[in-house]
């Protein structure tokens, strides 16, 4: 199970996260976030940090510019869309780094409408709360993991949304072929933006 723990503002904490074996970090380039990464983290040293994690730039309908500038300062791995942007935006990212959409899941969604349009043009999916600010903002609500369950997706997907290290045994419980990962974020901070590394060892601990 790949673990991507989003919200990260110190370079510290990535070089824990890293340690820990932790898969993917989410750097949130969205300014309206208590955990937008504005000047906290100082890009050049990003980009020459020696990682095996992959640095997941995460933003909310940016223009096309800001995504490719902060691909090349940050050193970006890939790029995590969480607004409503185009198929079309997808494909052109997709030609520099991996592209993994954010969908918002309400009550009564068809999953596998909502995603063909994106089938061909990303490589991950990752699936959250309904409200724009509670996805991006990690107030910790969680949707109908069951609205999923029926859906065939066919492309590797992360749950995310509200997930807590009280969760680590529901998200092992819950099967579907394309789960890919686990996004954590809220439930596992001290203050917006820095992470208890205790729990999150915790959780991959209990993810095994």
């Amino acid at each position: 199970m790949n673990i991507k723990v989003c919200g990260i503002t110190e370079m510290k904490q990535l070089q824990q996260l890293d340690g820990l074996d932790i898969d993917f970090a989410g750097l949130i380039f969205y300014k309206e976030s208590p955990r937008y990464i504005g000047d906290k983290i100082d890009k050049a040293a990003l980009k020459r940090a020696d990682l095996d994690l992959r640095k997941v730039g995460v933003f909310v309908n940016p223009e096309m510019i800001e995504v490719l500038d902060a691909i090349d300062e940050y050193g970006l791995d890939a790029v995590q869309l969480h607004g409503d942007e185009t198929p079309e935006m997808c494909e052109d990212i997709s030609s520099e780094v991996e592209v993994i959409k954010a969908f918002r899941i309400t009550e009564g969604v068809d999953v596998d409408k909502l995603v063909a349009p994106y089938d061909a043009v990303c490589d991950y999916y990752l699936f959250d709360t309904g409200g724009l600010k509670e996805s991006i903002g990690g107030t910790g609500q969680q949707f109908d993991w069951s609205l999923l369950s029926k859906a065939k997706i066919e492309k590797p997907f992360f749950l995310s949304g509200g997930i807590s290290v009280e969760d680590a045994a529901r998200v092992k419980a819950f099967k579907h072929p394309d789960l890919f990962g686990v996004d954590i974020n809220s439930r596992f901070e001290l203050t917006p933006g820095v992470k208890d590394m205790k729990l999150v060892l915790q959780f991959r601990q209990a993810l095994k």
